[in-house]
């Protein structure tokens, strides 16, 4: 299993996004559907998955805040492509953002 890890800080705090579990198929689409885990231990108040570039569109969104130790499932809305932008923020002011290849992963766990 092979897993990428990106970090970004913000107030001190890393948070970190880490990828596993690849797609079963390596194809050129992503799964239809991202797991989000959050292993920190403050909610997470803020999470989307857009399109890279100048005019990114919105893909998936968190419709509420997600609690410590919680996963949940985000819906891509017409995912084309591989890589996407993943942003997350946290209630503690934390912040984390990077390019993922969606392809190959579909679980992103947050971490302190």
């Amino acid at each position: 299993m092979k897993a990428q890890q990106l970090v970004a800080s913000g107030i001190g705090i890393a948070a970190a996004i880490i990828l596993a579990l690849p797609a079963m198929a390596q194809g050129s689409r992503p799964h239809p559907q991202i797991t989000i885990t959050n292993q920190r231990t403050v909610p997470l108040s803020n999470f989307a998955i857009a399109t890279p570039g100048d005019q990114p569109r919105l893909v998936a969104k968190l419709a509420k805040p997600l609690a410590p130790g919680k996963s949940v499932a985000l819906k891509l809305n017409k995912p084309q492509g591989c890589t996407y932008t993943v942003q997350a923020k946290f209630e503690d002011e934390a912040e984390s953002d990077a390019d993922m290849d969606l392809c190959k992963d579909r679980v992103i766990r947050l971490t302190e």
